[in-house]
């Protein structure tokens, strides 16, 4: 199969640029002197990209040998199909799943479906997908055409959760293929202790609810933000990275950052509501029954 391979490299300074053009000639090279995030880097390479299908595959994900022809199996299979999500497990635990597409909380915050599960095969199956984790997955140009590329202004975090709800919004369907099989460093491009890490997706959740989310759902982001916190008082799941009471303190003060970054780019975020209204289908109540139904319980972040 014919590819055309375009690696962004987001301003690395450990010769990986270099390896690139030494190792793999035939590769489109676009070196960034600084770091664009997640969405500035994608978005440059699917600019770049002059196929109709494309995959992406981030540098702490290693995919197994027939991921592009498994993607495209799937993402062809319905023309309604903006886009395809790999199964993706643990690289030091292949036996654990990592992802099997996404799931949205009612506060905006996203995670991997069957985060933290043994994988028996319970993911093998047809899934009803809301969008597929941006790390490892395949998307058609005529969707990006349609509802536009990643938000840059969120950097990197629950970036793929807001251009994927964006894309259902618009009407697209995700596609599942549980042969493309992906072995994922969770956590790899910050850590998983990291504050900025916990800074970013706290700050984003609210942006993205303040984006796509109806009112009747985003007036209440409140309550179900205070319901995962009581989730979380048990310290499993991601809280689990931060152990002790010190531990907790730093997680605190780096989702009041979170919140009140969150805060000053409400005005900027409320406006691109308007946007949304250009190419979308599902609003309103239909768009509130969509969330509802598909929103997993706020205890569920912190069940692994």
């Amino acid at each position: 199969m014919p590819l055309e391979i375009v690696v962004v490299d987001n301003g690395s300074t450990d010769g990986s640029a270099e390896m690139v053009l030494d190792a793999f000639p035939y590769c489109r090279l676009i070196r960034n002197t600084l770091n664009r995030g997640f969405c500035g880097a994608n978005n440059q390479g699917i600019a770049a990209a002059t196929t109709t299908r494309i995959a992406l595959l981030n540098n702490d994900a290693v995919a197994s040998p027939h991921w592009v022809a498994a993607l495209l199996e799937a993402i062809n299979g319905d023309a309604h199909n903006g886009m395809a999500a790999s199964k993706i497990v643990q690289y030091e635990s292949p036996g654990t799943i990592d992802k099997a597409g996404h799931i949205l909380f009612l506060d905006g915050q996203n995670r991997g479906r069957g985060t933290g599960e043994v994988d028996r095969g319970q993911y093998d199956g047809p899934l009803e997908l809301g969008w597929p984790d941006g790390c490892a997955a395949m998307y058609r140009k005529a969707m990006f055409d349609d509802v536009g590329g990643f938000d840059e202004d969120l950097f990197a975090y629950a970036d793929d959760a807001e251009l994927g709800l964006r894309a259902r919004i618009a009407g697209w369907k995700c596609a599942y293929a549980p042969k493309a099989l992906v072995r994922h460093r969770r956590g790899a491009t910050l850590g998983q202790g990291n504050p900025q890490r916990v800074f970013l997706i706290e700050r984003n959740r609210i942006l993205l609810a303040a984006k796509l989310f109806p009112w009747s759902v985003l007036l209440l982001n409140p309550v179900y933000f205070l319901q995962r916190l009581w989730a979380a008082r048990r310290g499993s799941g991601d809280m689990a990275a931060f152990p002790g009471w010190r531990g907790k303190l730093r997680v605190g003060w780096a989702m009041f950052r979170g919140n009140l970054a969150a805060f000053w780019m409400l005005p900027r975020f409320l406006a691109k509501r308007r946007e949304i209204d250009r190419f979308a289908r599902i609003r309103g109540r239909g768009l509130a029954d969509l969330l509802r139904r598909e929103a997993p319980s706020a205890a569920a972040m912190y069940l692994r």
